[in-house]
């Protein structure tokens, strides 16, 4: 007699759970739902998201960015906390749509994973919608993923896109930096998403106690700072000639991307003391002042570059969103071939 197969899902046996995803979606539907408003057209669920532009702005420019949360997720995920790493996602990308003067609409995020994990998808996603309505876009939909054979035991990856809109008159892009201009930084709340890489081998290698390491492990795991709503609110009173994001490459590489040929920049290294985790993993992993502010953001998230008369009402408006804020450099003209001095 044939032995009956009790399982006789071909789909399920390679190791994709159809119903598992479509549990999923049942899960995440309400924290969707919440961060969608009337230009919003249809239901989670369908192939495609749909927005509706509605005509708030005169000359309409979309602004798209993408990015992902690279091997932040693998410290999240062997330290078990991973209830706000879809906010990392979020702001990876809306941090740098913004920098434009562009405001964010919609979201979509993309979650590969080698085994669904309902409840762990579910809290990841309802991270990304809070971090989606923090910063006044909606969660248009997404895509999950199981690809067994490709991401190894429980291993996942997050990547995801935004897509914002600017008035084309109002287009920020650095053009208008000049000679004198006073460079504004506002507080990370850490390394954001960048330098796990780097941060990761620093803490396996450590013999510092467990303590000391979970302390830190803590401090590196602090979701990335959500900036949309704290600059719309500096654009509206304030004219901003310049915004850098700093991500990959730190300091050192990220403000030279918007400064003009001809012009250079002085950074003043005793305008802001560098938090105690970045402190940690300078000392631990025996790493040059030169290479800290170019692989780390070093306590620096996001970079406004002003008129020096317009330096100290930016500042003010900053503090008065609950951000520090540090009078981070100036811009020159003098001739050489360093973009970026440190003083």
């Amino acid at each position: 007699m044939t032995k009956e197969i009790k399982n006789n899902d071909p789909y399920k046996l390679a190791g994709v759970d159809i119903e598992a995803g479509n549990s999923l979606i049942d899960k995440i539907k309400a924290d969707v739902g919440a961060t969608q408003g009337p230009n919003v057209l249809g239901n989670i669920g369908g192939f495609a998201g749909m927005f509706k532009l509605d005509g708030s702005v005169k000359n309409p420019t979309l602004v798209a960015c993408t990015d992902g949360v690279g091997t932040k997720v693998a410290l999240a995920q062997e330290n078990n906390n991973l209830d706000t790493i879809g906010q990392d996602l979020v702001a990876m990308c809306v941090n740098d749509l913004i920098t434009c003067g562009a405001e964010p609409l919609f979201f979509l995020d993309y979650f590969a994973t080698s085994a669904l994990d309902v409840d762990q998808a579910a809290l990841i996603i309802k991270s990304i919608a809070a971090a989606c309505k923090d910063s006044g876009c909606a969660l248009l939909g997404g895509e999950t993923a199981e690809m067994p054979g490709h991401y190894v035991g429980k291993n996942f990856d997050l990547a995801g896109f935004s897509v914002g809109i600017v008035d084309e008159s109002k287009i920020i892009n650095g053009s208008n930096i000049k000679n004198s201009d006073a460079i504004i930084g506002i507080e990370s709340s850490g390394p954001h998403s960048n330098g796990y890489s780097l941060i990761r081998k620093i803490i396996a290698e450590s013999s510092a106690s467990q303590d000391e390491i979970n302390s830190i492990v803590s401090m590196v795991l602090k979701p990335t700072h959500l900036y949309p709503e704290l600059i719309k609110e500096i654009l509206q009173t304030i004219k901003v000639n310049g915004m850098a994001h700093i991500t990959g490459g730190g300091i050192t590489e990220n403000i030279p991307r918007i400064i003009p040929t001809g012009l250079n920049i002085d950074i003043f290294k005793d305008s802001w003391e560098m938090p105690e985790a970045f402190k940690w993993l300078q000392a631990q992993g025996s790493i040059s002042d030169g290479d800290m502010y170019r692989i780390f953001n070093c306590g620096i998230g996001m970079t406004l570059i002003v008129d020096q008369s317009l330096k100290q009402e930016a500042m003010d408006c900053v503090k008065k969103s609950g951000y520090e804020v540090f009078y981070l450099g100036n811009v020159h003209d003098r001739d050489t071939d360093t973009p970026v001095t440190y003083l």
